[in-house]
């Protein structure tokens, strides 16, 4: 089971223009974890929390 989500898998399933892009809504959900107290890994956002986010995306499971 995949645990965090990469800049590429976020630009691809939200449709962004750029690869930018997935990085800055990355680091403000990595901000609102932080502030939340918990460790966060730079360029990845978990699964779980970025459904939160986008309940109505489905998860994507790499072969």
């Amino acid at each position: 089971m995949k645990n965090f989500y990469t800049a590429d898998e976020v630009k691809e399933m939200l449709g962004l223009g750029t690869i930018r892009t997935a990085h800055l809504r990355i680091q403000s959900m990595n901000e609102e974890l932080q502030a939340k107290g918990f460790w966060i890994e730079r360029g990845k956002v978990p699964v779980s929390f970025f459904h939160e986010k986008y309940p109505y995306l489905k998860v994507v499971e790499k072969a």
